[in-house]
Formats: structure tokens, C-alpha cells, sequence
């Protein structure tokens, strides 16, 4: 069969394959909606996983007014953050992982969870110059860090506390698994009732830090010295039933794409590896310059909406590792060089997650090094 091509001789605009424009503005405002959900606590900003794809160091600096700390999982991204000059408290969500890793949280001034006795014990042995801060990690029902045993959690706090090694007062520190579960609502108010009982039994009378982000949204209770704002910081809702606009909140992300290819399709033509979309009508195929190679999900399904010239195409057909195919309807004037939104403000990445059938987190942090980032401060 003779395939059939829209070609152009014009000359074309210039193209990026993949850019992922990233809006300072819009994270500072949302920073400053949070404040308002949660007066009284501060905020310790999560910036761990590449800042959820958005960039470690360009988001702590532009947050570096608006965020009282940061945190992060790996000790490698606190040193990253120390070493271009972040001077706010850095804590280290899962402590750290080896013992000759207490030297570095203390020349470097880290905070650091505790969630066992390896961990104890390396802060006891360790010859370090300047004592560490340490918030003691507790199970009340993730079950993933810590302990739930108020017999280890009493031998933490009290080898903690005798250690010549340690700040004082210690911190205590734990996540609600279920904030963002309407059906879980019960077992939610069991998780920080069991957070509170630690709290209050143990007399630990530092700093905790409970809220996360659908804690600080929906679950005032949680709002102690500390709240953990994440996925809200960067506009995005940790609901399954809302989108961050619905929270207040502005996207900080926008994946772009360029209309590379045109093609006329007649009814019945496929298209794709696997045949994954055959055309009901004549219609006119568009070519992306975005994949899964890009961090665009390959299990997005035909109808999943992309954003190209004022309206809303579908995807057809699977995501290749390079590319992508939209149907453009049998109407299109669009032009190569044209830029369409994948995800952002006209199409929120909780409903390319949703079509997907995985969690708006999963996208972002999934960004590939190849793609083109740009800071903006809109």
C-alpha cells in the first residue's frame, strides 16, 4: 500500500524535541499557599527523587525564602544541596545508611532520621567533631521505617539521648500511608493517634513532624512543628479525585513536545508497533517528538488528551521509545514545528496518570536526562 504524506517545503520552525519548562513562580506561590493551610508548622520542603523530576538545586534555591528546611532520601542529594550552597536544615528522611556516613551528617550539619539500632549504634561509635540532629523514625502503621515497639522506640530515645553524639532534645518523626484514602479515614485517625501516643509517652520533647501532603490538605490534626509538603509544592494533588487547581495550587511542570510528522490516514489504516490504533474515519495522523525514552508513560492508552493549538487531540496507537502518534482529525491545518503540551496547565498530569493507570508522582520523577529543561518565573 503507497503511504500517503503531508510534506512541506516551507521552511520549518525552529524545534525541541522534548522540554520540560519549569515555572519558579508558580512553585513560590504554591510554597505560599501551603503556609496558609498550615499556620502553625513549619515547612520542611521534600525535594528528594531530583525534587519529583523538577530539579534538586534550582528548586531549593528558588525556595530558599518560602521553605524553612529541605529533605531528601539519599545523602548524596544533601550533599549536593550543602555543597552549592543551601545553608537551610537538610534532613535525611531515611537516616543514613552506613555508619561511616555519621561523619558527613555531621560536618555537613545534616539532620538525620533514626529507624533502628545499626543506626544507634553507628551515631555511638562514631568520632565526629560536632554533635548530629536526630529524629527518631516510628512505625504507626505503614509499616516501612521504624519501629511500632514502644520497647525499642524507649531504647532508641534513651541511647539517643546519652550519647555525647546527639543534639538535644531529640526529634520524633513518622508518614501517614492512608491521608489520601477516603476509605482508610478510620485507620488514618489510628495512625496519628499511635504517633501522638509515642509523643506523649515517651515524653519527647523536641520537634515532630507528621503532615504530609494530603496531612497538610485534609488532616489538620497532623499539623505539628514540621509538615512534609511534596507532591503539593509542585501544583500537583495527592487525591485520586482532584487535580492540584482544585487545591489551590498552580502546575510547576510542563512537558512539551514538537509536531514533527504529518501524515493523511484513509478509514481503516494502522497505525503503530502492534497495530494499536486503526483509524475509524479519514483523519490526518500527527507525529510527537516525545517517548517513553523521554519519560512519557508507554501505557497511555488512545484518547489520552494532548494540548496542540488550542484544542484537545487523542494519542493513537502505542508510545514508541522516541515518539508518539496523535490523531489531529481530518480538519488539522497544523504545521510542523508546532508545540503541543502533554502535561501542565492545560492538561494536568493527574489526568495523563489517571488514563495511565498510575499515580501523578510516578510521572514526574520519571523525566529522562535527555529532556530539555527550562526555568521560567512566570
Amino acid at each position: 500500500m503507497m503511504l500517503r504524506h503531508l510534506t512541506s517545503i516551507k521552511i520549518r520552525k525552529k524545534m525541541k524535541a522534548v522540554s520540560s519548562i519549569i515555572d519558579t513562580g508558580a512553585l513560590v506561590r504554591n510554597m505560599r499557599q501551603i503556609r496558609k493551610m498550615a499556620p502553625n508548622s513549619k515547612l520542611l520542603a521534600v525535594v528528594k527523587a531530583n525534587a519529583y523530576g523538577h530539579g534538586l538545586y534550582p528548586v531549593a534555591a528558588a525556595l530558599k525564602d518560602d521553605a524553612d528546611a529541605f529533605a531528601v532520601s539519599r545523602i548524596e542529594e544533601a550533599l549536593s544541596l550543602r555543597t552549592q550552597g543551601i545553608t537551610k536544615p537538610i534532613v535525611l528522611l531515611e537516616g543514613f545508611f552506613n555508619a561511616d556516613d555519621v561523619d558527613l551528617v555531621s560536618r555537613y550539619d545534616l539532620y538525620t532520621a533514626v529507624h533502628d539500632l545499626y543506626q544507634v549504634r553507628a551515631i555511638e561509635q562514631a568520632k565526629i567533631q560536632k554533635p548530629v540532629h536526630c529524629w527518631v523514625q516510628v512505625d504507626i502503621g505503614m509499616h516501612r521505617l521504624g519501629s511500632g515497639s514502644i520497647e525499642e522506640i524507649t531504647e532508641i530515645k534513651r541511647r539517643l539521648e546519652a550519647s555525647e553524639n546527639t543534639i538535644k532534645p531529640l526529634g520524633l518523626i513518622s508518614h501517614l500511608s492512608v491521608a489520601d484514602t477516603p476509605s482508610e479515614r478510620e485507620y488514618n485517625s489510628i495512625q496519628q493517634d499511635n504517633f501522638f501516643y509515642f509523643a506523649e509517652k515517651l515524653k519527647f520533647s523536641g520537634d515532630l513532624s507528621l503532615g504530609n501532603s494530603a496531612g497538610i490538605c485534609k488532616w489538620p490534626r497532623s499539623h505539628t512543628t514540621w509538615v512534609r509538603p511534596g507532591i503539593i509544592m509542585y501544583g500537583i494533588s495527592p487525591f485520586d479525585d482532584k487535580c492540584g487547581g482544585d487545591l489551590g495550587l498552580e502546575p510547576v511542570m510542563t512537558l512539551k513536545a514538537s509536531l514533527i510528522a504529518v501524515h493523511h490516514l484513509k478509514k481503516g489504516d494502522k497505525v503503530g508497533y502492534g497495530a494499536g490504533y486503526v483509524a475509524s474515519s479519514d483523519t490526518i495522523l500527527g507525529v510527537l517528538s516525545a517517548g517513553y525514552g523521554d519519560g512519557y508513560p508507554r501505557t497511555a492508552p488512545n484518547g489520552t488528551p494532548v494540548y496542540l493549538n488550542g484544542r484537545y487531540v487523542p494519542t493513537a496507537g502505542h508510545v514508541c521509545m522516541d515518539m508518539m502518534f496523535v490523531d489531529l482529525g481530518p480538519d488539522s491545518r497544523d504545521q510542523i514545528g508546532d508545540s503541543a503540551v502533554l502535561w501542565g496547565k492545560e492538561v494536568p498530569v493527574e489526568t495523563v496518570a489517571s488514563r495511565c493507570g498510575t499515580i501523578p508522582y510516578e510521572l514526574v520523577c520519571h523525566i529522562m536526562p535527555r529532556v530539555n529543561i527550562e526555568y521560567v518565573a512566570n
